[in-house]
């Protein structure tokens, strides 16, 4: 594959699980990847080793979305690597947590829409210089921005956030020729939902689901590819459901 040659594109949280799957699927199909990861260094190095081992192109680039200016630092870092055009950024580093209402606490609400909705929007915000005609941003959202899912409230409106994000910046820089759209996952086989390691978590989200099996990050990776690529050129301010008919 070779849609994306020539493309240069920034994937965070891309050290471990979805992000790490996007990030060798942009790199499969010809783009210059760079690899973000927030602590996880080492898996970071792996997947830049694994990109390269397959004749693709591929750097790390590290800084903490869940500081205030950890957006910035990373924006200014991925410039000095790419210079004056970034043609994919997606926007996947997140956080969960599992908590009723009454026990999610102040800081918890506070850190979920730190990484997932600040650090996305102020990367966007950082890197538009560098975002030109024909450039695509790609969120991920989640299945909890449409319907309910557990105890994961704090969590769920981050990404229904996310999801009004997509409309608001897909209408405000369609304009300049820049697609914004979002993929929203269902239950995947990750670290973030170790639930489906047991036997009930693979059972309650099975019970969901219309598709009979765990998905794995490589079933989101693919569609981000697309939507990333000449092929999704007339798609924007979409969120598309990659969630094996979850809650139909």
């Amino acid at each position: 594959m070779s849609k994306l040659k020539g493309k240069t594109a920034l994937v965070t949280g891309a050290s471990r699980g979805i992000g790490r799957a996007i990030a060798l699927a942009l790199a499969e199909a010809g783009a210059q990847v760079l690899v973000h990861y927030g602590s996880s260094e080492k898996e970071a190095d792996t997947t830049v080793a694994e990109i390269r081992s397959g004749g693709g192109k591929a750097e790390k680039v590290g800084a903490d979305l869940r500081e205030p200016d950890g957006p910035h630092t990373l924006a200014k870092r991925v410039r000095a690597i790419v210079g004056d055009r970034l043609d994919i950024l997606v926007a996947n580093a997140g956080i969960t947590k599992s908590a009723t209402i009454e026990d999610t606490t102040v800081e918890d609400f506070d850190n979920l829409f730190a990484v997932n909705v600040r650090a996305p929007f102020f990367l966007v915000q950082q890197l538009l210089p560098a975002l030109c005609k024909g450039s695509v941003i790609i969120f991920t959202s989640s299945l909890g921005a449409r319907t309910s899912v557990g105890a994961l409230s704090a969590y769920s409106a981050t990404k229904g956030a996310l999801e009004t994000l997509v409309k608001h910046f897909a209408t405000a820089l369609g304009p300049r020729g820049i697609r914004v759209d979002a993929v929203a996952p269902g239950v995947i086989d990750t670290e973030m939902s170790s639930f489906t390691k047991t036997q009930a978590g693979q059972e309650a989200a099975l019970g969901m689901q219309a598709l009979k099996r765990i998905a794995q990050p490589n079933d989101i990776a693919p569609v981000v590819a697309f939507l990333a690529s000449d092929d999704a050129r007339w798609v924007t301010g979409a969120s598309i459901q990659v969630d094996g008919g979850s809650k139909l």
